[in-house]
């Protein structure tokens, strides 16, 4: 691969290829036909939305509350760990299927349930709509499970594969019941605000339980309900009225009284009631009820882009004709003007007619932030400045800082993210991101989104600059023998013995650096480590 793959970075580009323009300070790419191609400055601005917790009408202080993050924290999480729950010796032995269903349940349990404890919390930032469609979702799939048991029905069992917990590439609302088809219980809550009874689930649940069995039946496992112990009935039934207990408190989410996204139609509204807008959210459901408010709120030309979208190609186009060289095939009536995405539309789009960019929920690594970012700041933007807008609670970021590191705390106390902790928190759980974006500090998001630049471009970028410097090197390195031995001085210490740093090649073709002691012998770093430690005991009698 390194023979092929060009990997070069925004800061790379600027530091080796860009030119400074005196005049206005920014650098800019010289084009071969001589048009300049500027770089954009990456502004940050904070969209803040209020919470009040005096205001029992107020939907997110609800949510945002401490007893439902102690309430998700109990939840057992059954469906999640159904290797848990199998009878030693039933009366019925597991046929040989079965038997091997049975021996794969244990597998990835308590990391599943590290996964969807997490997932409800990201969706709690995302917006109050998708985690009660969540919860929802989760109650109804248990009410499933339940009425097979107390019917003496087969239990159906989706995959419990770890390629759930890929958040990244994850943008619907994943389940160990989610197949490889979207089945009936997704759709069934879909833009729906009002509360369901008990009774009213269980209705659904048979409904959604016999559509299974009869139209999906090859996309989910079976397991006789007679080979599970009786607990898994009473933690299924504890767990559902647990969430109902939450949706009870919090009540049906209503869009009239959602700040956060009164705060996003004055955004369009007011201050950008013309420009092009790319939204971001980690979640389809986020994407499906922000498209819904939108039109319904007098916003023209706008598309949801989700993992479920055909042709997210298409929509780009229509976003963004100029960048993509479809202005003379998009008819003025068919252009969008804004774009709700999940990361699905982060990658190989070009989206530089629009300038203003919003995330409307915050991934817990800023390095997806930047991503983002970096859709719009491509060659070809032609805006001095790209708006960087995310939303923020008014009072400060305290609130998300404390929930995150509560969630955080709570895995690790129930030993669900041993090891897996990147999988959950995406390698980062510094929080001064947070406080930065808050305080719309400048620089924030002038990161690169991959850190990597390929070294063949590494080692050219290094030639270039010193002929540069130098010419008469272009004729000079050329004419040099095939081995050459280039050393400086070096002065013996304790820490850094006699001897010279060496690079060379090992027979199975890998590069090394080696340090090679005055016998010309390789001394690695542990051993270096080794001998130094050596050097520092004391001789005592044997």
């Amino acid at each position: 691969m390194r023979l092929y793959l060009v990997r070069r970075t925004r800061s790379f580009i600027q530091e080796n290829y860009a030119v400074l323009d005196p005049q206005s300070n920014r650098r800019y790419l010289l084009f071969s036909d001589g048009t300049r191609s500027f770089f954009p400055t990456r502004v940050p601005r904070t969209v803040k939305f209020v919470i009040d917790e005096k205001d029992p009408e107020d939907q997110y202080a609800s949510l945002l509350g401490d007893d439902v993050v102690q309430t998700i924290n109990q939840l057992t999480l059954p469906r999640y760990g159904l290797g848990n729950y199998p009878k030693p010796t039933p009366k019925k032995p597991p046929t040989a299927d079965e038997a091997k269903i049975l021996n794969n349940l244990s597998r990835a349990g308590s990391r599943l349930k590290g996964f969807c404890r997490t997932n409800l919390f990201k969706r709690l930032e995302s917006s109050g709509h998708a985690f009660i469609l969540s919860l929802e979702r989760h109650i109804l799939r248990n009410f499933i499970c339940l009425y097979a048991i107390e019917s003496g029905l087969p239990v159906p069992i989706g995959t419990q594969d770890v390629g759930l917990l890929d958040t990244s590439a994850n943008d619907s609302d994943s389940d160990v019941w989610d197949t490889e088809e979207e089945v009936p219980d997704s759709d069934i809550l879909r833009q729906q605000f009002k509360l369901l009874t008990e009774e009213e689930y269980r209705i659904r649940a048979r409904e959604c339980y016999h559509t299974y069995a009869e139209n999906f039946r090859r996309r989910f496992k079976w397991l006789a309900s007679s080979l599970f112990v009786d607990q898994l009935a009473k933690d299924l039934k504890g767990d559902a009225r647990l969430l109902m207990g939450i949706l009870g408190k919090c009540g049906a989410w209503n869009p009239d009284r959602d700040s956060k996204l009164q705060a996003l139609l004055q955004l369009l509204h007011k201050k950008h009631p013309r420009q092009k807008l790319l939204l971001f959210t980690q979640f389809a459901d986020t994407v499906d009820y922000l498209e819904s408010q939108l039109r319904g709120n007098g916003v023209e030309s706008v598309a949801g882009v989700t993992g479920d979208t055909e042709n997210p190609t298409a929509v780009a186009h229509r976003f963004s004709p100029v960048s993509n060289g479809k202005r003379d095939r998009i008819l003025p009536s068919e252009e969008l003007r804004v774009i709700i995405a999940t990361d699905v539309l982060s990658e190989g789009q070009n989206l530089q007619d629009c300038c203003v960019i919003v995330n409307y929920d915050l991934p817990w690594a800023i390095i997806r932030l930047i991503q983002r970012a970096g859709r719009i700041d491509r060659i070809g933007q032609k805006a001095e400045t790209i708006l960087c807008y995310s939303f923020l609670p008014a009072d400060g970021v305290e609130r998300i800082i404390n929930l995150r590191r509560r969630v955080q705390q709570r895995l690790r106390e129930n030993a669900e993210v041993v090891g897996t902790d990147e999988t959950f928190f995406e390698n980062d759980t510094n929080q001064q991101p947070l406080v930065n974006l808050y305080n719309e500090k400048a620089g924030i998001l002038d990161g690169d989104d991959d850190t990597e630049v390929d070294l063949a471009s590494y080692a050219w970028q290094i030639w270039k600059n010193a002929v540069d410097r130098d010419p008469r090197l272009e004729h000079v390195i050329p004419d040099l023998p095939n081995v050459v031995y280039s050393t400086r001085p070096h002065i013996p210490t304790l820490d850094h013995p006699e001897g010279a740093l060496v690079y060379l090649r090992t027979a199975d073709g890998n590069d090394a650096l080696a340090w090679v002691n005055t016998q010309g012998k390789s001394v690695t770093e542990s051993q270096f480590t080794i001998l130094k430690a050596a050097e520092c005991v004391p001789e005592t009698p044997a």
